[in-house]
């Protein structure tokens, strides 16, 4: 004969469980993802707002191309966006230096640092944040810098200058 019992209690979420049965709506995977980042120095124009050349590190969906993510088929939605950029002035006379993640060629997140009494020789600058995007949309990095004299560029390097993101799963 066949015992059955109910017993109420919580689940404890720190226990392990083994499934034998197909469990759904768990999860979930944050594609498109991408890392780029700067294969070579670039050189910065002053007063001038330039786009930042990026060498792919990973694309999950190939969906970066030409310093450029464009949003895949079927995968609009919230995306995690993020850029880091590491400037250096041959002069040590950076003053200010603007950081543009755009979206379709316009404005969508940007950071502005500007040198208080002191100017710089190095400075990095990181911008991130969320960003709704539908189908086709292209996103890009561009800066604008002002500059006393020297040369400012943008250091190559997967650890000093980078742009990444990826699909939040919502």
């Amino acid at each position: 004969m066949a015992i059955n019992k109910i017993q109420s209690e919580s689940i404890n979420l720190a226990d392990t469980f083994a499934f034998t049965g197909t469990v759904t709506g768990a999860g979930g995977v944050n594609t498109p993802a991408f890392m780029a980042y700067n294969g070579a120095d670039q050189t910065i124009a002053n007063t001038t707002v330039t786009q930042i050349t990026f060498t792919e590190s990973y694309d999950s969906d190939s969906a970066f191309a030409s310093n450029t993510f464009t949003v895949p088929s079927g995968k609009a939605g919230k995306y995690w966006i993020g850029a880091n950029l590491m400037f250096y002035n041959t002069a040590g006379d950076l003053n200010m230096a603007i950081v543009y993640v755009q979206k379709n060629g316009s404005q969508a997140l940007y950071i502005r640092e500007q040198a208080d009494s002191n100017i710089w020789y190095q400075k990095g600058i990181h911008v991130f944040g969320t960003l709704d995007l539908a189908v086709n949309d292209a996103i890009t990095v561009s800066v604008y810098i002002q500059q006393g004299s020297g040369t400012t560029t943008v250091n190559d390097g997967a650890s000093e200058s980078f742009f990444h993101g990826y699909k939040i799963i919502t």
